[in-house]
């Protein structure tokens, strides 16, 4: 994963605060600002944002900066749809379960543990748009076609027996609907360049190469997208939590008002003991 000095250079550290002892900047936010009658989001009041626009021109707004095009608003949106719920194949969904079993008075512990479940093997796209940023980096700074430069990247993966995020899916063996799903929406509305080109024919060499007909998944298709509508692969971790976050505070209600208190793992459901056999201390 790309560092933060990689990715911005020079991080501010609270030693020249100290040394210096000026504070006059340590907090400071370009995001809102509170004033007397309002907050301004980005410059624009809360109450003209409540009254004009929806919420996926609010969450591009608040992280971009200023307003997205009729076409961003229609891809974002799609976006924030293409993880609503996937029943209990992701651990997303058991770990808010199983927190909302055992802390039924209010659903926000629940609501947490889904999100905190979520990482570089489930929801999240920022492994996958490090990875095509490289790939990028790579064909850019050799010269290269789309198709030598993911030859180069799969054959080097291969030999490393390095996994390529984004790829495969426990359920979906050879297509991910989502994913095809998103790249249409992506297509027409004229996000579709190099990242994406080289991400698809990373996939495909993979599979030319290994013989595995497995499918590019949503998360990588997320990257993908969001890759070439500028947002930074932080910011898409962010996003693709929102997009799963309708379905965990569904889960965790149901959990609440029609689940079993105190979830429990029983032998028939996959619980095996792999230790010693009784013993005791003599």
């Amino acid at each position: 994963m790309i560092s933060n000095e990689e990715r911005w250079g020079k991080v501010r550290n609270v030693g020249r605060y100290i040394s210096e002892g000026k504070w006059d900047d340590y907090w400071r936010t370009s995001i809102s600002q509170t004033l007397e009658k309002t907050c301004l989001i980005r410059g624009y009041p809360l109450e003209e944002i409540i009254e004009n626009l929806t919420y996926a021109e609010t969450l591009y707004l608040t992280l971009r900066g200023e307003l997205p095009t009729k076409e961003e608003t229609r891809l974002l949106n799609a976006v924030l749809c293409s993880i609503t719920d996937h029943q209990f194949i992701a651990s997303t969904t058991p770990a808010a379960r199983f927190t909302a079993s055992a802390f039924p008075s209010s659903p926000i512990p629940g609501i947490a543990a889904g999100i905190l479940t979520m990482g570089s093997y489930t929801v999240s796209p920022q492994d996958s748009a490090d990875f095509i940023n490289k790939s990028h980096e790579l064909m850019k700074s050799e010269g290269l076609t789309i198709e030598e430069a993911a030859n180069q990247v799969v054959s080097e993966c291969v030999k490393n027996k390095k996994r390529i995020p984004g790829l495969g899916h426990p359920t979906y063996r050879k297509v991910d609907p989502r994913s095809e799903a998103l790249r249409n929406v992506a297509k027409e509305c004229g996000f579709w360049g190099e990242k994406s080109q080289i991400y698809e024919a990373v996939h495909k060499e993979f599979v030319r190469v290994t013989g595995k007909e497995i499918p590019l998944n949503i998360d990588g298709m997320m990257a993908c997208v969001l890759n070439e509508m500028g947002f930074d692969p932080l910011e898409m971790a962010g996003i693709a939590a929102v997009s799963f976050m309708c379905g965990i505070i569904a889960h965790v209600v149901e959990e609440i008002k029609e689940g079993v208190p105190l979830r429990v793992i029983p032998p028939e459901h996959g619980a095996v003991y792999t230790g010693p056999d009784e013993r005791h201390i003599r």
